[in-house]
């Protein structure tokens, strides 16, 4: 199993700590006045969502973790779990909702996303950046509110509640920021 040196620590990288998954989210050198020279880290565990503080000596070492990301198609929903199918190979992932988290609300059948694996078991799903979603049922825009950034909620095909400008109607389709969730423009599709 390859390992990565504490010279190597960086934002972004992928470690196994105690048999988990962990992305590192900041490391920080840090070289005191006297002494060893230290590594401080912030982890966020991938597969409990859960964030860690460690501190790693100059010249220690962690385990690289055995995370992958493949491209699969969002097919359907049964219940509470999500199927996917990757692209590559046609094999089928089950998501509970668990893991799915809240990026159920922008999920299309046929939709591409990214799934990331480890151990070739799906851990977390990743949408694209933007969606175009039509919305079904909001409230009509009141006369004379277009002075200032009035917003209303507005539920979309998914079942989500997306926060609008007034003049959205339904049966508009608007394009939405996943990572945000924030509205960008109406789309025409």
């Amino acid at each position: 199993m390859a390992s990565y040196n504490t010279s190597e620590f960086r934002k972004g990288l992928k470690v196994q700590i105690d048999g988990d998954p962990y992305l590192m989210l900041e490391c920080n050198f840090v070289k005191p006045g006297k002494g060893q020279a230290m590594y401080k880290c912030r982890l966020r565990n991938l597969v409990r969502n859960t964030v860690l503080d460690r501190t790693w000596k100059s010249g220690d070492s962690l385990e690289a973790a055995d995370v992958e990301e493949v491209e699969a198609q969002y097919l359907y929903r049964q219940a509470d779990t999500f199927v996917f199918m990757d692209t590559n190979t046609y094999e089928q992932y089950e998501i509970d909702k668990d893991l799915v988290d809240d990026a159920w609300k922008y999920l299309k059948e046929g939709m591409v996303c990214s799934i990331m694996l480890f151990n070739n078991q799906p851990i977390g799903i990743t949408p694209p950046n933007h969606v175009v979603l039509k919305v079904e049922y909001c409230e009509p825009g009141a006369k004379g509110n277009t002075a200032t950034n009035v917003t209303k909620p507005s539920e979309v095909e998914t079942g989500a509640t997306i926060e609008c400008p007034s003049f959205v109607d339904i049966g508009d389709m608007i394009r939405v920021d996943t990572r945000t969730g924030a509205y960008i423009e109406r789309a025409r599709e």
